[in-house]
């Protein structure tokens, strides 16, 4: 059973920097990160692919987060710097086998493993 392990994120106050680390089980071709506030739909945040080489960012987050991959570790971090009160929300780790990435990266349905979440709350 593939299984994602969350770490990182918490409480900062506007402008602030957290981290995000996520750890697959096993190696999986793409990784990525969504975020979901009560009551609205989960959205995308940022993905990468297998070698690092393929990034995508969803508009509200370029600039301000980057997201990097460690394959040997099979870990995908996410840091978020200039954080604002809209960030706030439970971030998920995603992952799939599937290499039809750029097809499908920022499509939460698309992605088969999932870990719990992790809570970032921005405080202005």
């Amino acid at each position: 059973q593939v299984q994602l392990v969350e770490s990182g994120g918490g409480l900062v106050q506007v402008g602030g920097t957290l981290r995000l680390s996520c750890t697959a089980s096993i190696s999986l071709y793409a990784m990525g990160w969504f975020r979901q506030v009560p009551g609205q739909e989960r959205q995308f945040v940022a993905a990468i692919d297998w070698s690092g080489d393929i990034i995508y960012y969803a508009d509200s987050v370029k600039g301000r987060f980057t997201i990097g991959r460690d394959i040997a570790e099979n870990t995908v971090y996410l840091s978020m710097n200039s954080l604002k009160p809209e960030d706030t929300a439970v971030y998920y780790c995603a992952a799939d086998r599937s290499v039809f990435f750029k097809s499908y990266y920022s499509d939460d349905k698309k992605y088969n493993y999932w870990g719990l979440g992790r809570q970032v709350t921005v405080s202005s």
